[in-house]
């Protein structure tokens, strides 16, 4: 008697001269509550920012900050509905989790004394610029940078970026280090949030030590924090961000001297979101760019063809 695992190591065959006969057939276990709520990097990412939250606002407007977060994430999911069903043939019964996580991070990123209509104008703007600025069915700018940006320029809106941390004690952001670590793992972004950290802290840097103007703040809480949640949460977005490791490090570079340039020369709050934009907007302009050469477009002959 010959006992083989074939095919499927947990099933167990007995070889006979007639074939093989299967004598042990083990189930996979049921994946545990703790895998579910990981299974995906959207999943992950929720679990990780409502963590964040929820340390964020011991040291904040407790029931202010989550009222906005609710807000956020059901104007969100409302708007991401109706973009749904008026672009999609058939909408599928799932999880809106791309839509609850814009709404959480505008949430967590805008300051608890901003006004609730502030809120839902701006997760309302970041869900629908995804079916709006688009490109070959893509959002070209990450949606919760846009949306943000445009509640600053209409209403002015404060941010505190609270979900990063930035009202707590500096011991506290080794946390939101492990958490981004976390995440871009999962996504395999490294070379994108080195670039960009290291080009922006070099730029800094640099400039403090050639006395060009008042980076101290830059250097510090809350925008180092604000900084780091950019790099892993928001920058290493998907759709709106390069997978080659290449054009990732085009991407973090970009980011990385637009904003702390912008910040150097103008200064405020918004510097960081600019610096996202721009690179969003270069990823775009490439992707145009190499779809018009002739053995892009070749390429594409060839993928059609065989479609057809």
């Amino acid at each position: 008697m010959n006992t083989n695992y074939r095919r499927d190591p947990s099933v167990k065959y007995i070889h006979t001269p007639k074939g093989y006969i299967i004598v042990d057939e083990r189930t996979k276990p049921e994946p545990t509550m703790f895998q579910q709520l990981f299974k995906t990097p959207k999943r992950s990412l929720i679990v990780l920012l409502l963590a964040l939250g929820l340390i964020g606002s011991l040291n904040s407007s407790f029931f202010v900050g989550w009222f906005h977060v609710f807000l956020a994430v059901l104007t969100a999911t409302l708007v991401e509905g109706i973009g749904l069903s008026v672009t999609a043939k058939k909408v599928k019964k799932q999880l809106p989790d791309g839509a609850i996580l814009t709404g959480l991070i505008v949430g967590l990123v805008l300051s608890s004394f901003t006004p609730w209509y502030v809120v839902i104008v701006a997760s309302a703007v970041s869900v629908a610029s995804k079916y709006v600025v688009r490109f070959r069915k893509k959002p070209i700018f990450n949606p919760a940078a846009l949306g943000l940006l445009i509640s600053v320029a209409i209403f002015s809106s404060g941010q505190s970026w609270w979900g990063a941390l930035t009202l707590m004690p500096d011991w506290f952001a080794p946390l939101l280090i492990i958490a981004g670590y976390f995440i871009t793992k999962k996504v395999n972004k490294f070379p994108l949030v080195f670039a960009f950290l290291g080009s922006y802290f070099i730029i800094l840097v640099a400039a403090a030590l050639l006395g060009i103007g008042d980076v101290t703040d830059a250097l510090r809480n809350p925008f180092l924090n604000s900084a780091l949640f950019l790099a892993f949460f928001m920058m290493t977005d998907p759709p709106t961000s390069p997978a080659k490791y290449k054009d990732q490090l085009s991407f973090g570079f970009i980011v990385g001297v637009i904003s702390a340039v912008y910040y150097l020369v103008f200064g405020g709050l918004i510097f960081l979101l600019i610096g996202l934009l721009v690179a969003n907007a270069w990823k775009a302009w490439k992707i145009k760019k190499t779809s018009k050469t002739p053995h892009a477009q070749s390429k594409n002959t060839r993928t059609e063809r065989r479609h057809a």
